[in-house]
């Protein structure tokens, strides 16, 4: 069984205004997204699922569809809304954002039957990230509580512009996580990566520290564990209108109880992402030098 490509983009309207304005990073105009899908069907990926919102259904039909990707995979679409909560619960009054990443997936569970992995509709994760989650989704077949996340290096993953985020991982003896920490202030100075601790002082940290960047893999038991998780989340966080559902919080329970365990895969695959306006130069200039080398065609979908 083939695994599936979870693309979480119901942020995307937000962020572009319209999905045709979306930055174009390839020779053709190709975004950051259509890398992804490309990767993953060399990778083995038979399906991708896109989480969008109803508000830009129709813009994102009319660029991202089976057509574009010339009929090599499949493609279906779920909706996250503000509104699909748990029977018995309502949208507090004053509530805007959307509730996370975790909520994004549990809308992939009526259309998702297999072991299928999870990224972020604009980021850049690399050829190799896809070859090795998808060989390890393969490798899960029937079993339960045993996923997965791709570690990138940090310094893979640093912005020449200014400072980052990252989930630094600790791993027990067997790969396996058993603790991400946030770290909110990353920077590269010179050839020094430094953070900023809990009193704001700058340290120095390893710049071959794996880091998450929210690159999951999982089985669908992970659906039910997030359906039963969730209304507890919502009653606990009634009162915070800017609460948010993510992932790493459902892996962080399930590993703290013992319920499941998530293998950290190492890969040398570069992260390339937008996070300041000023990267996007940069981000070009790398995926020409792998058009360059081979790694993709001059024009991804002919």
């Amino acid at each position: 069984m083939k695994p599936t490509l979870l693309v979480l983009a119901a942020g995307m309207g937000s962020r572009y205004g319209s999905l045709k304005q979306m930055d174009g990073i390839g020779p053709n105009n190709e975004a950051i997204i259509d890398y992804s899908i490309y990767d993953a069907i060399r990778a083995g990926f038979g399906k991708v699922v896109f989480v969008i919102r109803h508000s830009f259904e129709k813009e994102f039909k009319e660029v991202f569809n089976k057509d574009r990707f010339n009929g090599k995979i499949d493609v279906e679409l779920v909706f996250q809304e503000l509104d699909k909560l748990p029977d018995g619960f309502a949208v507090p009054e004053g509530r805007e954002k959307p509730w996370g990443t975790n909520h994004a997936l549990l809308m992939g569970a009526e259309v998702i039957k297999e072991p299928f992995a999870v990224i972020n509709a604009d980021d850049f994760y690399g050829a190799e990230a896809y070859k090795t989650i998808g060989d390890y989704l393969v490798s899960l077949a029937d079993s339960k509580n045993r996923y997965c996340m791709v570690g990138y290096m940090l310094e893979n993953t640093l912005s020449e512009h200014g400072s980052v985020s990252r989930g630094i991982c600790e791993t027990d003896s067997n790969d396996n996580l058993t603790n991400v920490v946030e770290r909110t202030y990353i920077i590269k100075e010179g050839d020094e990566v430094l953070y900023k601790d809990e009193n704001d002082i700058l340290k120095p940290i390893d710049a071959k520290s794996k880091v998450s960047m929210n690159m999951f893999g999982f089985s669908p038991d992970y659906f039910d564990y997030s359906k039963d998780y969730f209304p507890k989340f919502l009653k606990e966080n009634q009162s915070n209108l800017k609460a948010e559902f993510f992932i790493p919080l459902m892996v962080n329970e399930l590993i703290s109880s013992g319920k499941a365990e998530m293998k950290v895969l190492s890969s040398d695959a570069k992260w390339f992402g937008v996070t300041y306006k000023e990267d996007k130069p940069a981000v070009i200039e790398k995926l020409n030098g792998l058009i360059e080398k081979g790694v993709y065609p001059q024009k991804l979908w002919k």
